[in-house]
């Protein structure tokens, strides 16, 4: 693939497309994600996190922001209690694959607190209204009452890409209303509107329907077991198609075993194999992931066998992380 094709790889989103192709011819560019320092890295940390591995190969040097203040201000604990989860997770991300000579990893607390920093968001919000603010902080916020601190949250984020003198802005698409506020606000200062990119988001692993949440729910995390892996992805929802029917309230569902597939291991693997006794046809070997879900739908693939793939594949990709943390 070339640079263009490794950034739009499985993005949800970019703003904007002609933004990203200068970028993706472009040297000396810089991209960033920012994470709350809040326990174990889970599916959700690693779908961005193959993103940045992607962007690596595209050309990227990466910033990974360990955002404690963030962390601190959506209730997420203690500095102290934040920043030792900060070290946890740095170990954790080079362990899952990001390559360290060409990631910096950046607390926030180290630059938040400046004068200047303090300043330049103080002139945001006199440019964003409140309801703009718990607006962009809606799908990201703890609790379900908005705090004085959540409002400011957004506006922050927006400064750190600034401050952190990256070209990309790298999310889930639960960060677009933030990244959106940071295009609208940034140019108020003097800064140039960001261009960001956002990544899909699993769906519930049990019903297929919303996101799959580490505060909600099952996931999927650094700090499991081989045997817990294959209990969670066993029980996942998986009909034998990629474009499940609604729910009997009509809510919309999808197949959370392939998008992991799409999403996780084909990025990560050239080739994923499905283990089958002979009487059942032998193993199948697939290079794509649009080949794994063509027989599926087709029949060919029986959703309990694409489930054993999955939870190997898995298990390959968590196990440095997880042996990270019994060290």
């Amino acid at each position: 693939m070339d640079a263009y094709e490794l950034i739009m790889r499985n993005a949800s989103e970019v703003v904007t497309e002609e933004e990203v192709r200068a970028l993706a011819a472009a040297d000396g560019k810089r991209a960033y994600v920012g994470y709350e320092p809040s326990g174990v890295l889970h599916i959700g940390h690693m779908l961005t996190a193959t993103k940045l591995i992607d962007l690596q190969e595209a050309g990227f040097d990466i910033t990974v922001l360990l955002a404690d203040v963030h962390a601190y201000l959506n209730g997420k604990g203690t500095f102290e209690e934040i920043e030792a989860t900060a070290e946890r997770m740095k170990e954790q991300f080079i362990a899952y694959g990001l390559d360290e000579d060409k990631t910096e990893f950046v607390l926030g607390s180290t630059f938040q607190f400046d004068r200047e920093y303090i300043l330049d968001l103080h002139a945001l919000e006199l440019e964003t209204s409140l309801s703009r603010a718990e607006r962009a902080m809606a799908e990201i916020k703890s609790g379900d009452t908005v705090r004085v601190s959540q409002a400011v949250y957004p506006l922050m984020q927006a400064l750190d890409i600034v401050y952190l003198d990256v070209d990309l802005a790298v999310g889930g698409m639960e960060q677009r209303k933030v990244h959106m506020l940071a295009r609208d606000t940034l140019p108020s200062i003097g800064e140039d509107a960001p261009t960001s990119l956002h990544t899909p988001l699993i769906a519930d692993l049990e019903t297929g329907i919303g996101k799959m949440s580490s505060s909600a729910g099952t996931t999927i995390s650094m700090e499991d077991s081989t045997d817990a892996i294959e209990e969670k992805v066993n029980a996942a929802f998986c009909p034998p198609t990629a474009d499940p029917d609604p729910d009997e309230e009509g809510r919309e569902r999808e197949n959370p075993v392939l998008q992991i597939f799409e999403y996780h291991v084909f990025p990560r693997f050239e080739t994923v194999t499905v283990e089958r006794p002979d009487k059942y046809g032998g193993n199948l070997e697939y290079d794509s992931y649009a080949a794994l879900e063509a027989d599926m739908e087709s029949g060919e693939l029986h959703p309990m066998d694409a489930k054993g793939a999955l939870a190997d594949a898995l298990d390959r990709l968590i196990e440095p992380g997880r042996k990270q943390l019994e060290a």
